[in-house]
C-alpha cells in the first residue's frame, strides 16, 4: 500500500498538499469572522448563544425575541461541526488542562478545528482540481502543474492558513464544475445531482454564490454553443434534476433566515443586509441612506469598487495574484488553439469575475476589509488562473522561450508573495496603515516587515505603530511569526517541552514535504499513471 502511494502522482500530490497545509497552520482561525462562525457551530449543539451580548454592536443583529444572532449564512458553521465536537472533547484531556485553564489563544479547540478543517479542504480541492483538469483533456503532468500552481502560487495558500469562507466556496464551486461537466460528457444524471448538491451548499455559505451556480450553467451552455451541439434535451434534464436541488437549498437558507429574524414575510424575502443597515444607521445616523451599498463603481479612482481590485496597491489582483495577469496573456496568445470546452471555461471565469466585481463594487467594504487582497473576488480570480500552467505544459513546444521565461518569473514571484502572506497575521499592515496612511503598497510593506522581524529592526524602522498594541491579545499574533510553534513560544503559556516537541514535529513534516515533492517530480517525469 505504501509503495503504491509513493509511485502514483495523484497520491503523492495529495500527500504533498496535506503536509504543506499542516506546516503553514497557526492554530488560530485567522479572522474574527471565522471565530464568530465557530461560535454559531457551538450554539448548534450546546446551550450557548450564537452571539454573546458583549460582542454587540461590533457583531450581531437583533432578531426573533430580541436575541442577538449572527448575520452570516450557516454553511461554514456546518462544515466545522464535526471538528468542533471532537475539539471540544479534546479540551477535557488532562495533558493540557493547565493551558486550557489559562484561556490563552490559540485555544485547543481552535487549533484542532483550524488544522483539521484546512487540511481537509485543501486536500479535497487538490483532488477535485486534478480530476476537473483531466475532464478538460489535460495530461497528468499538466494537471499536477495546475494543482500545484493553485496551491502555492495564488491567494488560495493564504486562505489555507487564515480560514475565511474562500477556500470552502472555491471547493464547492469547483466540485460543481467538475461533476456537472462529468454529466455533460457521459450523461449520468447522478453526477448532475451531486454537482447541484455542492453548489447548493455554496448557497448556504454565502448567498452571493448564486453567481457561481449560474456560472456552471453558463459554462455548459457555452460549451454547447462553441462546439455546435444542441442543448434542447439537456436543458430539460438539467432543470428537472438541478432545479429542485437549488430550490431546496435556497429554502433552507430562507428558513434559517426566518428562524433568526422572523416572524414576518420580510424574513423570507430579505437578507440580513436590510437589518444590518437599519441598526447601523440607528448607531450612526450620519451613514448614507443606501448604506452598506453606498460606494461607487468608478468615482474615487483607485478606491472605487471597479478600479480598486485592479489598481489599488492595497488590494490589486495583479499584486496579490500575479497569475491572473499571466493568465490573461497566455489565454490571449493561445486562444485560437483552445478547443470549445476550454474556451467555454475561460469565458465563464471572466464573466464570473465581472459578476462579483459588479455586485460588490458599491459595497462600503468592497474588498472585504480585513483581508489579504480582494477577499470577495479572490476565489473567482483563482478559478480564472487554474488553466495557466496546464496550458503552458500542453503548449510548451509551441510557445516562445520568452513566454516560458515570463511564466516562470511571474509564478516564482507569486509563490514568494503567497509565502510572505503567511509570515504574520493578516491585519498587521492594515493596522500600520492607520499611521502610514492610504494608499499603502501592502506587498512591499509585508516584505519590509519580514526583513525587520528577521533582523530585530521593527522598532528601529518605525513599524511598531500604536494601533498594533491597542488590543494586547491581538498584538501577540502580530509580533511573532504566524505559525503554531512560534506563536505558542511567543505567548509563553504552553510548557516549553511541548513547544520543543511541536518544533520537532514541524521539522519532520518539513523534511517529509521535501521528500514527497522530489518523489512527485520524479514520478511525473517518468510518466507513471495516476
Amino acid at each position: 500500500m505504501l509503495r503504491r502511494t509513493f509511485s502514483r502522482p495523484l497520491s503523492l500530490l495529495l500527500l504533498f498538499v496535506g503536509l504543506l497545509t499542516f506546516l503553514i497552520q497557526s492554530g488560530e482561525l485567522g479572522t474574527s469572522d471565522t471565530t464568530y462562525r465557530l461560535q454559531v457551530t457551538h450554539s448548534l449543539w450546546t446551550k450557548q448563544p450564537q452571539v454573546f451580548p458583549y460582542q454587540y454592536p461590533e457583531f450581531g443583529l437583533h432578531g426573533r425575541g430580541g436575541k442577538i444572532y449572527a448575520w452570516f449564512g450557516i454553511g461554514q458553521s456546518l462544515l466545522m461541526l464535526p471538528a468542533d465536537l471532537i475539539g471540544t472533547a479534546a479540551t477535557q484531556l488532562p495533558i493540557w488542562s493547565h493551558y486550557v485553564d489559562t484561556q490563552a489563544d490559540p485555544a485547543i479547540r481552535s487549533i484542532f478545528v483550524s488544522i483539521s478543517t484546512n487540511i481537509l479542504l485543501n486536500v479535497l480541492t487538490a483532488l477535485v482540481a486534478f480530476r476537473f483538469l483531466g475532464l478538460l483533456g489535460f495530461s497528468r503532468r499538466a494537471a499536477v502543474a495546475g494543482v500545484l500552481s493553485l496551491t502555492v502560487a495564488t491567494t488560495h495558500l493564504h486562505y489555507a492558513q487564515n480560514m475565511q469562507e474562500n477556500n470552502y466556496i472555491f471547493l464547492l464551486t469547483l466540485t460543481g464544475f467538475a461533476l456537472q461537466l462529468r454529466w455533460w460528457q457521459n450523461g449520468e444524471r447522478r453526477f448532475l445531482f451531486w454537482g447541484a448538491m455542492a453548489l447548493g451548499l455554496d448557497l448556504l455559505t454565502r448567498l452571493t454564490t448564486g453567481l457561481d451556480l449560474l456560472a456552471v450553467g453558463v459554462f455548459l451552455l457555452l460549451a454547447a454553443a462553441f462546439s455546435g451541439e444542441s442543448m434542447r434535451g439537456r436543458v430539460s434534464v438539467y432543470l428537472r434534476t438541478a432545479g429542485p436541488v437549488y430550490a431546496g437549498f435556497f429554502l433552507i437558507d430562507r428558513i434559517y433566515q426566518w428562524v433568526r429574524f422572523g416572524p414576518g414575510w420580510q424574513a423570507w424575502t430579505h437578507t440580513y443586509v436590510s437589518i444590518f443597515a437599519r441598526e447601523e444607521r440607528q448607531i450612526d445616523p450620519t451613514l448614507p441612506e443606501k448604506y452598506p451599498f453606498s460606494g461607487h463603481f468608478f468615482a474615487g479612482g483607485i478606491h472605487s469598487g471597479m478600479l480598486g481590485p485592479f489598481l489599488n496597491p492595497e488590494k490589486s489582483v495583479f499584486l496579490f495574484d500575479p497569475l491572473f495577469g499571466l493568465g490573461l496573456l497566455v489565454t490571449a496568445l493561445l486562444w485560437k488553439r483552445l478547443d470549445s470546452l476550454l474556451r467555454a471555461f475561460v469565458v465563464t471565469t471572466w464573466l464570473l469575475v465581472l459578476g462579483y466585481l459588479l455586485f460588490y463594487a458599491r459595497y462600503f467594504a468592497w474588498a472585504g476589509d480585513f483581508a489579504w487582497g480582494d477577499r470577495y473576488v479572490s476565489s473567482a480570480f483563482e478559478l480564472s488562473t487554474l488553466l495557466v500552467w496546464p496550458l503552458l505544459v500542453r503548449y510548451r513546444k509551441e510557445l516562445g522561450r520568452w513566454l516560458r521565461w515570463i511564466a516562470v518569473t511571474v509564478t516564482g514571484l507569486s509563490v514568494v508573495i503567497q509565502a510572505a502572506s503567511l509570515a504574520f497575521w493578516l491585519p498587521l499592515e492594515i493596522y500600520q496603515e492607520e499611521t502610514f496612511g492610504h494608499p499603502t503598497w501592502v506587498i512591499f510593506l509585508r516584505f519590509k516587515n519580514i526583513v525587520a522581524m528577521a533582523l530585530g529592526k521593527r522598532a528601529a524602522w518605525g513599524l511598531n505603530t500604536v494601533a498594533l498594541f491597542q488590543d494586547p491579545r491581538g498584538a501577540q499574533p502580530i509580533t511573532t511569526w504566524y505559525f503554531l510553534p512560534s506563536l505558542l513560544r511567543h505567548i509563553g503559556v504552553a510548557p516549553l517541552w511541548a513547544v520543543d516537541v511541536l518544533y520537532a514535529v514541524w521539522a519532520v513534516v518539513a523534511a517529509a514535504l521535501v521528500m514527497v515533492g522530489m518523489r512527485l517530480v520524479k514520478v511525473i517525469s517518468a510518466g507513471v499513471p495516476a
